[in-house]
This record gives structure tokens, C-alpha cells and sequence, in this order.
């Protein structure tokens, strides 16, 4: 029996709550194994980011090679890619290595507000990213950068922006409305011909450091262990609904502090 292989092209959180150390938790929790590629480091911890250091190109390069030409990759989670070049060097190795199954997180904001990517890279990721994915996760504000509009403020918007976003290659797009008000929260998985609503109760916790990460992971979780899509995203959906209740078990940091990634377990 083959062991399903994720891998998490990201940046490091040095807190362990969001990035490449939130992927791989996410990984181990729902049985998959977990390989890395690290895009930038960064100073971080519960309270905001304090510096971030981006990885050479060519290392990154270098990084995708060693992993992809000896694991049998079954999906892949991309996570924060700060500038244009580091985009572009992703984007050359999924083509180089045939990955079709790729979870895009464009990760712009920390929970914190930090800004993790410059603005002159949205564009690169519009032109050369987006298309290689299988599926892209905004939530409601970074729909609205990628698409130069409007913060989308009910479900008819979020249904409009992600179709747009799929008009720019995505083959489908989980748009996010965790950031919205309201008792739910409620994910919008738009497919070329389909919608699926995805609902889960809100959960009254500052914890939510690393959500989205966790969130991205745990569908390329679900994608390297064979399911399709929908399935992937419902389970995913549940898992991080559970790692968000039961954050509160946890008492990290002084600021927003981490999902329970092992809630399961202890």
C-alpha cells in the first residue's frame, strides 16, 4: 500500500501556528505524510509578524527538485509566496514535475493584519499561479485583491468573484466567508458547473492563527489520499471547524492564538 505524500510549498512560521509548521501538523493529523519546501522564513509569533526573509530563488528551485524527483507526490498545498520571482520559480517547477493536484492558498494578510505578500506580486500570481492550480481558497479580502474589486458582502458576491477568479485558470475556487458577520460561516466551493455551500456554526475564539493554512493542507490532505474534490473540501471543512472549537484547550501566546491541529489526541 502506497503512503500518501502531501507537500507544502510555504512560507516558516517560527510560532508553529500558521505556514509550513501548521501544513505538516495538519498532514500527520489526517494520515498523510508530509515533505516541505520553504519559500520565505519568517519572524513571527501569536502577536504579529516581525520580519520576514525570503528564499533565494534558485534554492527554492533547488528545494522542489530534491523532493519531487524521489517522493511520490500526490498533491500539493502552496501557501505565502512573498515576491514575483519566487511565484514565478513555483510556478516553472509544478509544470517541470507534472503536479496537477495543487491547492492554492494566496496568502496577502496575517491574522495579525501583517501583509505578507508586496503588492507587485498579485499580478504575477494572477498570470502564472492561479492557472496551475486545481483549486484556489481566497477568503473575502483576498478574492477582492485578485480581482481589483469590492469586498464581497453576501453569498451572490462571493458566488460572482469566485466564478471570476476561475476565469483566470483556476478549475475551481473555495471562496471563504469566515471574515464575514453572521451566526455561520459559510464557504463557497464553485466549480465550472456546480456550487456547493459549505456551513459550519461560528466559533466565539480569538485562536484562529493559521486557519486558513490549516485549512488549504488539510484538502491537499484529502487529494493525495485519493478523493475528489467536493469530498476533500467537506472533510477539510469539518476538521478545521473542530480544530477551531477546540482551540481554547490550548493556551499559546498572548494574541491570537493557534487551531488545535492534534484535537484528536490530546
Amino acid at each position: 500500500m502506497k503512503t500518501p505524500i502531501a507537500v507544502t510549498i510555504a512560507g516558516s512560521d517560527s510560532s508553529g501556528g500558521a505556514g509550513i509548521q501548521a501544513d505538516l501538523k495538519t498532514f500527520s493529523a489526517l494520515g498523510v505524510y508530509g515533505a516541505s519546501v520553504i519559500a520565505a522564513l519568517t519572524a513571527q509569533n501569536t502577536q504579529g509578524v516581525a520580519a520576514i526573509h525570503d528564499v533565494p530563488a534558485d534554492f527554492i528551485s533547488a528545494q522542489m527538485e530534491a523532493v519531487f524527483s524521489d517522493l511520490e507526490v500526490g498533491a500539493v498545498k502552496i501557501g505565502m509566496l512573498s515576491r514575483p520571482q519566487t511565484i514565478e520559480t513555483v510556478a516553472i517547477g509544478l509544470v517541470r514535475h507534472r503536479q496537477t493536484k495543487v491547492v492554492l492558498d494566496p496568502v496577502m494578510i496575517a491574522t495579525s493584519g501583517d501583509r505578507l505578500l508586496a503588492p507587485e506580486a498579485i499580478e504575477t500570481m494572477r498570470r502564472v499561479l492561479i492557472p496551475r492550480a486545481l483549486l484556489i481558497t481566497p477568503n473575502l479580502h483576498e478574492a477582492a485583491a485578485l480581482l481589483d474589486a469590492p469586498v464581497a458582502t453576501n453569498e451572490a458576491n462571493m458566488r460572482e468573484q469566485g466564478e471570476k477568479l476561475m476565469v483566470l485558470g483556476a478549475r475551481a475556487v473555495l471562496v471563504k466567508g469566515g471574515h464575514a458577520d453572521g451566526a455561520e460561516a459559510v464557504d463557497l466551493l464553485v466549480e465550472e458547473n456546480s456550487v456547493a455551500r459549505l456551513v459550519a456554526g461560528r466559533i466565539g475564539t480569538e485562536n484562529t492563527h493559521g486557519t486558513g493554512c490549516t485549512l488549504s493542507s488539510a484538502i491537499a490532505a484529502g487529494l493525495a489520499k485519493g478523493l475528489d474534490l467536493a469530498e476533500s473540501v467537506r472533510l477539510a471543512k469539518a476538521y478545521v471547524t473542530d480544530a477551531i472549537a477546540a482551540s481554547d484547550r490550548l493556551s499559546i501566546g498572548h494574541g491570537h492564538g493557534p487551531v488545535h491541529h492534534f484535537h484528536a489526541w490530546w
